[in-house]
Parts: structure tokens; sequence; C-alpha cells
């Protein structure tokens, strides 16, 4: 099974594009919290690089801002690419099935309008 549940921080605005077929691309990086230590110091974070795609991108480009909280649910996707000096260069990313805004950065609104649904994505590309 491969299943991921993340909550974190924005660390930038989402990165909205399209592809050549107008299919919605949305790339994102969250920092994630790793918790406190027993002697209560904290551990640090992680940063991993989220993609979604379609509505779901859409819909988290427009109501999503820096610094902004998110719960993202979805699977790790791992690839890997030829770097222009012909290395080979490996990514992980998390892919967004569904997400919850936890709070907003620019008014300070703790959860969904009302009527604003959490988004699924059904239509991957893949």
């Amino acid at each position: 099974m491969n299943k991921t549940i993340l909550i974190g921080r924005l660390t930038n605005d989402i990165e909205l594009r399209y592809t050549s077929n107008q299919t919605a691309v949305a790339s994102f990086a969250l920092a994630v919290n790793r918790g406190k230590d027993r002697d209560g110091n904290d551990k640090g974070a992680d940063f991993p690089r989220c993609i979604a795609f379609n509505k779901t991108a859409e819909t988290l480009s427009k109501y999503s801002k820096k610094g902004g909280r998110l719960a993202v649910e979805g699977h790790i996707q791992t690839g890997s690419y030829q770097k222009q000096d012909g290395s080979t260069a490996y990514t992980t990313d998390i892919i967004v099935e569904r997400f919850e805004i936890i709070d907003w950065a620019d008014s300070g609104q703790k959860n969904l309008p009302a009527g604003f649904e959490t988004i699924e994505n059904e239509d991957l590309p893949f």
C-alpha cells in the first residue's frame, strides 16, 4: 500500500502551469515538522515536493498561499531524469489526491469557507 498523509506549511506560493494538452499541474513544497525529541528539542523539518493535477491543482493554487497550512493525502512516486551534465537525477514526489486547507496565510481564517469541500483528484493522468 502506498498512502501518504502530511500536514505542513507551504514554503512558497504554489506554482501552477498547464501542459500542452491543458492539464493543470501545481507543484509546491511543504515544511513538515518532525516533532520533538525526549528533551523537548525540535527535531527539524522535512520539505517534500508535492504535485497536484487538474481541478485539485487549480483550487490549491487559487486558495493557498505561502505560509498557509495544508493537509495533503496522496501517494509517493519516484522517478528519474537526465541532467544537462549527463548524470541521472532521482526524484521523490507526493502526488496529491485530496487536500484540506487548515488555515489561510493571508487572512488568518481557519478551515474552509462554508460550502467549500475537500477536493478529490479522480482524473490523474496516469
